[in-house]
């Protein structure tokens, strides 16, 4: 599995950010300059969704018999179910960011 908001192995190293920099990437948010925190999450949900599948197809498979690979079955289930629970908390870290969002008063 790669990393899931690809922050990790980017060509900067492990912030996309530059030091100095005052939060936003060259160019302001949404342009060509970068990938959106949407367009990263949606890749994302992509990638796990295609995991789970996989993972369902080749179990479907060693059920019928057109595998008989075991090992390779279980590590694509294993691989789609902790995609899944990385995915889910990364939800619950933006709902709690959302619920402290809406306490700050104005």
């Amino acid at each position: 599995m790669t990393d899931p908001l690809g922050l990790i192995n980017g060509p900067q190293g492990v912030s996309p950010l530059k030091p100095g920099a005052t939060g936003q990437r060259a160019g302001g948010p949404g342009e060509a300059g970068g990938a959106s925190f949407k367009d990263a999450l949606m890749k994302q949900l992509d990638q796990v969704n295609r995991l789970q599948q996989d993972a369902e197809i080749a179990i479907e498979d060693i059920a019928s018999g057109k595998r008989d690979d075991m090992d390779n079955v279980l590590i694509a289930k294993q691989k789609a179910d902790i995609a899944f629970q990385m995915l889910l908390q990364v939800r619950n870290q933006m709902m709690d960011a959302y619920e402290e969002i809406k306490q700050i008063r104005v």
